[in-house]
């Protein structure tokens, strides 16, 4: 069971021991702070963000050239304000998500496959949810291998979005730079770029930039939305503390960052990426701004050399 599980890995991955990655973050552990910030007009006061986020990879061996797989990941969001808003402002937000990628991988030939996911969200404040709570979206990804240090895979994001239907084009870069630099990235959401100090130490870049909407089931707020926003731009630094299981902090700055919330019937009728188009939406409030972050997070990671 554990060498069909491992195999699974290296197969989803397209890995052998002398490819660009060397190893893969099967469970995530993360806690995320942003500092209080002064929120200046209309309404001044000071503005506060925790969330938390944990992720599970599973892969499933069906044959030689398919894998099933899955990736779990729950994401949460507290963000207050220390001066009254209303009645009609959700003031502090607390929002959760659980999101789901899960579907085949394909081998194709030697150097290429193919990824076909479906990608349910559940996006809610945790009251009086219902099947509204659910976001449909999938992704496609087609993988090329051009040589023992670089692989690309190139698709795109769907889903449907509390503000509406959102497209992001990807593309997936597995690059060995050298034998201590390397860059790893799902762009625009996700990239490192790496410096292997030794095999127990790694410091580097880190970018994460993903745009969720959740709908509130709090009564006193119609059903209304928050749309979340942020680009994080930290400096990373991981340490191994034993066996497979690192500790890897992060510092850095959020770029974009703000929680809006909208009625129910504010909508737009289709982005592409961060570009909206017939978005003529009226925003009732908008909470945090650009500030200074910090993020730890413990990782178990599975060698595949």
């Amino acid at each position: 069971m554990k060498r069909a599980f491992l195999i699974g890995i290296i197969t989803l991955l397209n890995l052998q021991k002398i490819n660009a990655q060397s190893s893969l973050d099967l469970v995530t552990v993360s806690g995320r702070y942003g500092f209080t910030q002064q929120a200046g007009e209309p309404i001044a006061g000071n503005n506060s963000e925790i969330g938390s986020l944990i992720n599970i990879k599973i892969p499933i061996v069906l044959s030689s050239k398919s894998v099933w797989y899955s990736s779990v990941t729950y994401v949460s969001s507290h963000v207050k304000t220390d001066v009254s808003l209303g009645s009609e402002i959700l003031n502090p937000i607390d929002v959760n998500g659980i999101i789901l990628q899960t579907g085949l991988v394909q081998t194709l030939n030697e150097k290429q496959k193919l990824q076909l996911l479906f990608a349910p969200r559940f996006m809610s404040d945790f009251e009086n949810t219902t099947k509204d709570n659910w976001q449909f979206g999938g992704i496609i990804l087609f993988e090329n291998r051009y040589n023992q240090n670089l692989m690309l895979r190139f698709g795109a994001l769907y889903n449907s979005e509390q503000f509406g239907p959102s497209l992001t084009p990807l593309l997936h870069v597995d690059w060995k730079i050298s034998p201590k630099w390397s860059f790893l990235g799902m762009l625009p959401i996700y990239a490192k770029v790496n410096y292997k100090v030794n095999e127990n130490f790694t410091t580097g870049f880190s970018h994460f930039a993903l745009i969720t909407s959740y709908r509130l089931g709090n009564v006193n707020y119609s059903n209304d939305y928050i749309e979340r926003t942020s680009i994080d731009l930290t400096l990373f630094a991981r340490q191994r503390m034993f066996n497979n299981l690192f500790v890897e902090g992060r510092l850095g700055y959020a770029v974009g960052r703000r929680y809006e919330q909208y009625a129910e019937d504010q909508k737009v009728d289709f982005r592409l990426m961060i570009i909206n188009f017939g978005d003529n939406r009226v925003v009732k409030n908008v909470i945090m701004k650009d500030g200074p972050i910090a993020n730890l997070r413990l990782v178990y990671n599975l060698p595949l050399e």
